[in-house]
């Protein structure tokens, strides 16, 4: 791709492979609604054993997993827990309170993507009319690339224990930390009770995500989709894919933690910026201005390079960006800054 368009904005705008076209087109299928799509069987089975849960729910996006997830965990009038930039809140157009009634309470994030459990705690409302009913706990994992340490999930875990709650895991980009971890991912999500996984941000399918937990919570999300209009027919082409991921994209997400720590570094020590740390495929650029950042931007879109115009620019590496593509976006970027 080193002549190519170079985009950056997201791991979403990855291309499917030949092979897993090929996969997808040659998947037997049946009509999901009956629950007779063999490939979505067998895919919602290997991914509720890879995740250590009792059963999985195929389903078109994270959005859609999280929304199922809050939806069968909590009521109409109860709440939930949240970081203020987490997905589930900040990013889901507010499906959980239009379509649930369920009350988000939102926290500021410490710069390690966390939440100050002290400061949750001191949230949790009593068991009081006035108050709505605290529910659930949910977390992300990663989250602006970082992977949350392990530690702090399992203190979490002993926190909704001891106020009888439940926890739930936006586990959007959640093998990029089994990969920079190297725990497996029933390792890091044996403490949640619910989980969704996107398979087409860093595992490149074209369309697809998957809420894991107890069979009582997955009955309940399957007829939250149906209600939602989520019910696929022959779903098997999608969930093909996402096996095709699980065999060949995992362990390759190594490869994006390398071309982002080497785009970093490239882009370091260059005048009128400030780099976040960098941990796994995600490099954050901050500008001195707006119009800097708008002005580099869109030097490198004349260059074929495609970044945000915010002042704190993300740039994500995924399996369509090379080394030499690195190397090219770092060449650029350097340039636009002197422009």
């Amino acid at each position: 791709m080193s002549k190519g368009l170079i985009d950056l904005r997201s791991d979403t705008v990855t291309q499917p492979t030949e092979a897993m076209r090929a996969a997808m087109a040659a998947a037997p299928v049946g009509d999901d609604v009956f629950g007779d799509d063999p490939t979505v069987n067998a895919l919602q089975e290997r991914v509720a054993k890879l995740f250590g849960k009792e059963a999985a729910l195929i389903a078109a996006s994270g959005t859609q997993t999280n929304l199922l997830a809050l939806l069968s965990h909590c009521q109409r009038g109860e709440e939930y827990l949240v970081g203020q930039e987490y997905h589930t809140y900040r990013y889901e157009a507010g499906g959980a309170a239009v379509l649930g009634g369920i009350v988000p309470q939102p926290f500021e994030i410490e710069s390690d993507g966390t939440l100050n459990l002290a400061q949750v705690e001191k949230r949790i409302k009593p068991d009081d009319p006035h108050f709505p009913i605290t529910r659930l706990l949910a977390l992300e994992n990663t989250h602006t690339g970082k992977v949350i340490p392990q530690e702090y999930v399992l203190r979490a875990r002993r926190l909704v224990d001891k106020h009888g709650l439940k926890l739930h895991l936006d586990g959007a980009r959640v093998f990029n930390a089994v990969v920079a971890t190297g725990l497996s991912a029933q390792e890091l999500c044996r403490p949640f009770d619910s989980v969704s996984i996107c398979f087409s941000k860093g595992l490149g399918t074209p369309i697809g995500s998957v809420l894991v937990g107890s069979k009582k919570l997955i009955a309940r999300a399957h007829r939250w989709r149906k209600m939602v209009g989520g019910g696929m027919r022959q779903a098997g082409i999608i969930a093909a894919a996402m096996d095709h991921a699980l065999d060949h994209h995992i362990d390759r997400l190594a490869d994006d933690h390398a071309n982002a720590r080497d785009l970093w570094e490239g882009l370091h020590d260059l005048p009128g910026i400030r780099l976040e740390p960098q941990h796994t495929n995600m490099v954050y650029v901050n500008f001195e201005s707006a119009d800097t950042a708008k002005r580099v931007s869109d030097g490198l879109r004349s260059q074929g390079i495609l970044t945000s115009s915010a002042q704190r620019m993300r740039l994500v590496t995924h399996l369509n960006i090379s080394p030499a593509d690195v190397e090219r976006t770092i060449t650029a970027f350097s340039a636009a800054l002197k422009r």
